[in-house]
């Protein structure tokens, strides 16, 4: 493949990419968002425009709540607050649910994500991956299994329902594969266990990580699983029938939650960042593989089934074992300094080794009030991922701390900070 790197950054190597990461830096683009018929509104969008919605993005072809309070009122900071300290309610309803059911469900499912389909027990789930013949990752949902023939692809922002139904176009499977009408809410924070136990009752304490529980709130069905992407206690409810119920669950859900002192907000991505939890089309797309994000727990040896990207994968960790890194870029968990970093980065932000060369890019920077400083994922080259490795970061003025000058980094370990989350804990397995 001829070697290439961005047209508008010289010296950042993508040369295993056919499509680079665009490192334009182009700052903040203020633009009011079109809201119209082209895109999907959520059977939440109503509600969550009601509870103070002031922003929002595209994600999974769905408006997607992304600010409720408003900067002068503390912004991102102050719902981080409400997360770690007390408890919220997300509307994420843009994780479409996309079923497999039918007699051959597991046997298509076991073909199409990396990790052994067999061992998710019904009405448990996991995280897995999906990934295309080069070993790029696809999508990395929770896969819940509900009953013996049918799992649920509950979805990262990829058009896996597409991809999922091409790959069975010759009816090789016997399954039925389309979305499905139910839309997920999530209540994270410390206070979540209490709160959902009020609300549904003691069972409820019982449910392990990854593990379902049908129920119902405020008169409607629902399927909760102990999940979520914040790093904290928390849980998901997948609202069945949620054109039809939306408005019973969300007002049940606040009103219990209200003597718990329950904030609507945006999905936590500051948090996310401290547990290391990965962000789908931001720290990975369909051009990476799960060994260069530190997903290499996701390839099993042990799994003698075929799946797609099996053969790729398998050679790039005999590679990697061999001492051969065969990628241009790794990402690493990295600390920097300037000031706090207190909002979504609108650029991927460079990277530069000590030489002031430029070397990489920024994925997730967010501001950590536990570590007193501002923490970030980010891809390197593969000599410069050790812990302790010494970098610099080109941030913008907003959050430099001397105009055009870049601020000091190093390559730290991931997570920074201990978390709840399911998918941290399995990091390694």
């Amino acid at each position: 493949m001829q070697k290439r790197s961005h047209p508008n950054v010289p010296g950042i190597d993508q040369s295993d990419r056919l499509v680079p990461a665009n490192l334009r830096q182009s700052g903040q683009t203020p633009v009011q968002m079109l809201i119209s018929t082209r895109v999907r509104k959520s059977a939440f969008w109503h509600l969550s425009i009601e509870a103070g919605a002031w922003r929002a993005s595209v994600y999974n072809r769905m408006y997607h709540p992304r600010g409720y309070i408003r900067p002068e009122d503390g912004g991102a900071m102050a719902e981080y607050r409400a997360l770690v300290h007390g408890v919220t309610l997300w509307n994420v309803a843009v994780e479409r649910q996309i079923r497999v059911k039918g007699k051959q469900a597991e046997d298509f499912v076991n073909y199409v994500i990396t990790r052994d389909a067999s061992r998710i027990k019904v009405m448990h789930g996991k995280y897995c991956i999906l990934c295309n013949e080069k070993g790029g990752i696809l999508n990395d949902p929770v896969v819940l299994r509900p009953a013996r023939d049918e799992f649920w692809f509950s979805l990262s922002d990829s058009d896996l329902m597409l991809w999922l139904q091409g790959v069975n176009t010759p009816k090789a499977w016997d399954v039925e594969i389309d979305e499905i009408d139910v839309e997920p809410l999530q209540v994270q924070g410390p206070l979540s266990e209490d709160m959902m136990a009020e609300l549904i009752g003691e069972d409820l304490r019982k449910i392990p990580y990854y593990g379902l529980m049908e129920a119902e709130i405020g008169g409607a069905p629902v399927l909760i699983s102990q999940t979520g992407f914040s790093g904290e206690k928390g849980y998901e409810v997948y609202v069945y029938n949620a054109h039809e119920t939306a408005e019973q669950v969300w007002y049940a859900l606040r009103g219990v939650g209200a003597r718990y002192g329950l904030r609507v907000i945006a999905p936590g991505h500051h948090r996310r960042i401290a547990a290391g939890i990965l962000s789908w089309g931001q720290d990975m797309d369909h051009e990476t593989s799960p060994f260069q994000v530190n997903l290499a727990f996701q390839v099993p040896k042990k799994k003698k089934a075929e799946y797609i990207g099996k053969a790729a994968l398998e050679k790039q960790r005999d590679q990697i074992e061999a001492g051969s890194y065969p990628f241009s870029l790794k990402l690493v968990g990295m600390k920097l300094g300037g000031r706090p970093i207190t909002d979504y980065a609108p650029d991927f932000w460079l990277i530069q080794n000590r030489e002031g060369t430029r070397c990489g890019y920024v994925t997730s920077p967010w501001w950590s009030p536990e570590l007193e400083t501002n923490i970030a994922l980010g891809y390197v080259p593969w000599a410069l991922s050790k812990l302790g490795t010494e970098l610099r970061v080109e941030l913008p003025e907003t959050y430099a701390e001397q105009s055009g000058e870049p601020v000091q980094a190093v390559v730290s370990e991931v997570p920074f900070v201990a978390s709840e989350h399911p998918s941290a804990r399995e990091q390694g397995k």
